[in-house]
């Protein structure tokens, strides 16, 4: 099919790019221009928070278009409206955050209750926090497409190219050997997406015409925290040992779930939220998620290719532990437990 990426260079962009060439489609992406071209798509240059940002398009039709915008909303209002007879369907890849987390159950789906947003959102020069974004953008694109519109609410995604630093930093660390702080409990649940996966699964219901919102992450428990630490540790050939710490024992020395200690939460309603919900919709519709094995193998692989250090994203915070914040930690815990993995 003809598709249309807007942006198409980075984390999951980069990724719906490659898939589509790799399948045949013809694939044109339009983005600042600023980071490397990917072979076999037709790179174009605009930037669309300027007005004449989308000049570069031309008259040009296609199939299908995938926005990977998650800033202003305003600017997939305006992609929408000027695409609107030039375009068959429009994929957003939007995100969970925009579930109004005061609201949110376990196991809670597509119908959860939405945080409140406008479309128009951003267009004077405001701030738009990061769940209104998403929002805004699914109303944008809602608004000029309807049911033609494919919103991929994306959890917790993973993988080659991963600009915020999450998977990466357990790579990193964990190569590096030595005691390592591994938060327990070792079999809890995780939930995420393979960013080639979401590209997949994006590509595939476009052209067979879907449309709506759907949660598109695995099902909880696809890996564990165990598993995939474990992975970390069998994939860099390191000698780390997993010491498995008490989450009480990590939260009173102050340290950030998520953050600090990227993927973990500690088993909390936060945690019920991000790791525990419905995607029966998206896995009707065809969502296949690849064994952990193969996400974690695949992001080492390309770490090692750009010399173990990923260029991360300057609007968040860099994930990560200090060292000597870890070492602190691991002192008492390796007192208390002399025996590794114990």
């Amino acid at each position: 099919m003809r598709l249309l990426v807007l942006g198409g260079t980075g984390f999951v962009g980069r990724s719906v790019v490659e898939v589509a060439v790799a399948r045949g489609d013809d694939v044109t992406v339009l983005n600042r221009g600023q980071r490397p071209a990917i072979a076999g798509a037709t790179a174009l240059v605009g930037d669309r928070r300027t007005p004449d940002g989308l000049a570069a398009l031309g008259r040009d039709e296609w199939d299908v278009v995938v926005d990977t915008w998650d800033a202003e909303p305003y600017v997939v209002r305006d992609a929408a409206a000027a695409l609107a007879d030039r375009v068959g369907r429009y994929g957003y890849v939007s995100s969970r955050s925009v579930y109004d987390f005061e609201a949110a159950t376990t196991d809670m789906d597509e119908d959860g209750k939405v945080v409140d947003a406008s479309p128009d959102a951003g267009a004077a020069g405001e701030e738009v926090a990061y769940a209104q974004a998403k929002r805004g953008g699914e109303l944008a694109a809602v608004a000029v497409f309807g049911d033609r519109a494919l919103l991929a609410r994306a959890g917790l995604i993973l993988g080659p190219y991963e600009d915020i630093g999450r998977l990466p930093w357990w790579l990193n660390r964990i190569a590096r050997g030595g005691d390592v702080l591994a938060p327990g409990p070792r079999d809890l649940k995780l939930q995420y997406i393979a960013a080639r996966d979401l590209a997949i699964w994006m590509l595939d219901a476009a052209a067979a015409g879907v449309g709506g919102a759907f949660n598109v992450v695995s099902e909880s428990g696809h890996t564990t925290m165990g598993d995939l630490l474990d992975t970390c540790v069998r994939v860099t050939g390191s000698d780390a040992r997993l010491r498995w710490t008490d989450p009480s024992v990590i939260l009173d020395a102050g340290v950030e779930p998520w953050t600090e200690l990227p993927i973990w939460l500690p088993p909390t309603s936060e945690y019920q939220f991000l790791h525990a919900g419905d995607v029966s919709r998206a896995m009707a519709a065809g969502l296949r998620c690849r064994p952990v094995t193969d996400t974690v193998t695949d992001t080492w692989a390309w770490l090692q290719s750009l010399g173990g250090g990923a260029t991360l994203r300057t609007d968040r915070p860099a994930p990560g532990l200090d060292p000597d914040v870890e070492a602190r930690i691991l002192a008492g815990v390796i007192r208390d437990q002399p025996v590794p993995g114990a």
